[in-house]
């Protein structure tokens, strides 16, 4: 490798917090200039009935415009980035939680779907023992929330207990499990819990009580609730200050940094495998019942690869759980905007998955650099000296 390269390769790999930041943003921007020209190289080569820019049939400026401004316009669009923003916070920090513990959760959308399942299930069966109206909200919300995060967990201790007590690599494993969780969940819907009365493969609707529904009216008739906004920003909070400041997280983060050096200390290897794994799926599970209660109002197959998204998000986020909030808007804000574009502007809808997709790639490509370094034996990381601060540097 030439010295240049390696000495750039180098200082990505042991770049502070706050350099960090500004390379993210110097990504962002690089981004935006290359999306910018292959939008009006695209637009020389297509015919348009309407106005021209600079000879080109797409304007790289309304498109970022689109894109990036237009969803903050408006109490629809608001909700509508708020929307992706708090799905893709609990995705985000379930594969964070994982990261850090030096796992790689690819099964979170699998967690998310059999949360969702039996958080509808449950507020299906518990609905005609339960009050109405306020009460019975404050009954079956935290009882779908409780039935998300449990099923989400334990299924994603399954993987963790493969991997710590038969060496079976974890990213094979929760692949596969998240086909096992999509062909379970039909199978039980179309046989046991099918709504009559629909054509679709799904469940019949959850009460009225059990819904989050808009609180303010800024974001009425929209798919998004203010409760299921400050429960993902406690959440954010909280794995924070879990990961930060308790005995159990500087287990998990020393483990994900130097595992040999963890179990050297005393760490109980194999239990810290399955608690991660579990808390992680906790997290997707949560997702689901949120998707459940707050979007569908009732489980129907089909639900988008929220947990597949929550990776990048994590990644983007450096696993930090507080990165994982800008990212997740990041995300939110790229998803409504795509929509925007679609409606105004006529470009095609694979041109803005690519810009889409540049953004993600610019800004992630750092950080992934960075993670390669340290879960391989390439890069500086690989000759540091112990974690004594638990990997706290890597927040």
């Amino acid at each position: 490798m030439p010295s240049w390269s390696e000495s750039a390769a180098s200082k990505i790999v042991t770049a502070s917090a706050k350099e960090r930041i500004y390379i993210s943003v110097a990504a962002f921007v690089a981004s935006v200039l290359v999306g910018s020209v292959l939008v009006y190289l695209s637009g020389l080569v297509v015919d348009c009935a309407g106005g021209r820019f600079l000879g080109s049939c797409y304007n790289p400026f309304l498109v970022y415009y689109y894109l990036f401004v237009d969803p903050f316009v408006g109490g629809f669009n608001v909700a509508l980035v708020m929307k992706e923003t708090v799905l893709l916070i609990f995705t985000g920090l379930s594969v964070a939680v994982a990261f850090r513990a030096g796992l790689f959760n690819i099964g979170s959308q699998g967690q998310l779907v059999l949360g969702g399942l039996a958080s509808a299930l449950a507020v299906i069966f518990a609905a005609p023992f339960a009050p109405t109206g306020p009460v019975g909200t404050l009954v079956l919300v935290p009882l779908a929330l409780v039935v998300g995060a449990v099923f989400g967990g334990l299924y994603a201790a399954i993987p963790g207990a493969l991997k710590a007590y038969a060496e079976a690599n974890e990213v094979i494993t929760t692949i596969m499990l998240n086909f096992v969780a999509t062909n379970l969940a039909f199978f039980l819907i179309s046989t046991y819990y099918q709504d009559p009365e629909s054509g679709s493969v799904q469940t019949v609707a959850i009460p009225e009580a059990a819904r989050l529904t808009p609180v303010l009216p800024f974001f009425e008739g929209a798919q998004f609730s203010v409760v299921a906004l400050v429960l993902g920003l406690a959440l954010v909070g909280g794995t924070y200050y879990v990961l930060a400041n308790t005995a159990f997280g500087y287990d998990l983060r020393t483990s994900g940094v130097q595992a040999t050096a963890a179990d050297y200390a005393g760490v109980d290897a194999k239990r810290l495998v399955v608690s991660s794994m579990t808390l992680s799926g906790a997290l997707a599970g949560l997702g689901g019942a949120v998707y459940v209660l707050m979007v569908m109002s009732r489980y129907r197959t089909g639900i988008p690869a929220l947990g597949f998204d929550g990776i990048t998000v994590s990644i983007l986020a450096g696993n930090n759980p507080l990165g994982v909030l800008p990212a997740a808007l990041l995300f939110g804000v790229m998803k409504a905007g795509s929509l925007s574009i679609d409606f105004s502007l006529g470009v095609p809808k694979q041109l803005v998955g690519v810009l889409r997709g540049l953004v993600i790639l610019f800004v992630a490509m750092p950080e992934f650099f960075r993670m390669l370094a340290r879960y391989t034996s390439f890069g500086p990381d690989a000759d540091r000296p112990v974690a004594t601060d638990g990997g706290e540097d890597d927040a």
